[in-house]
C-alpha cells in the first residue's frame, strides 16, 4: 500500500545553480549532496534535484507543479521577490480562502506558493 509522497525529484541541468536557487532564494535546508544529486528538507517530503534525470530525459520540464504551502502568500511573494525570484503570476485568490502565486526554478520547473493571503 502506498503510504505517502516521500520525495519529489526534479531534473537539474546545473546542479550548483539549482542548489543556490532552492537554498539561497527559497530558503530550503540542503539536507545532503552527493555526486549528481542534492536533497532538500521540504517539511516532511524530500525535494531532490538530479543531474542524472536531466541528462537522460529529452525534456526536464513537463506538465507538473511543485506547490509549497505557506502561512501567507502575499508576504512570501514579497520576500521571494526581494531574493530575486521571478514570478509568473502575482498573488491571486483561488477559492475565496486560499491564494497562490507561481514562479519557475532555473530549469523552468513550475513552482508555486499556496495558502492564506
Amino acid at each position: 500500500m502506498l503510504l505517502n509522497v516521500s520525495m519529489v525529484m526534479l531534473g537539474a541541468s546545473d546542479l550548483q545553480r539549482s542548489i543556490q536557487f532552492y537554498r539561497d532564494k527559497l530558503g530550503l535546508r540542503l539536507a545532503s549532496e552527493i555526486p549528481n544529486f542534492a536533497f532538500f528538507d521540504a517539511g516532511g517530503t524530500t525535494l531532490a534535484l538530479s543531474r542524472a534525470h536531466a541528462q537522460h530525459s529529452p525534456s526536464i520540464v513537463g506538465a507538473t507543479e511543485v506547490v509549497f504551502g505557506v502561512d501567507g502568500v502575499k508576504e512570501t511573494y514579497e520576500k521571494l521577490k526581494a531574493q530575486g525570484v521571478e514570478f509568473r503570476t502575482e498573488p491571486r485568490d483561488v477559492n475565496g480562502k486560499e491564494w497562490t502565486a507561481a514562479f519557475v526554478d532555473p530549469d523552468g520547473h513550475i513552482l508555486s506558493v499556496f495558502g492564506p493571503p
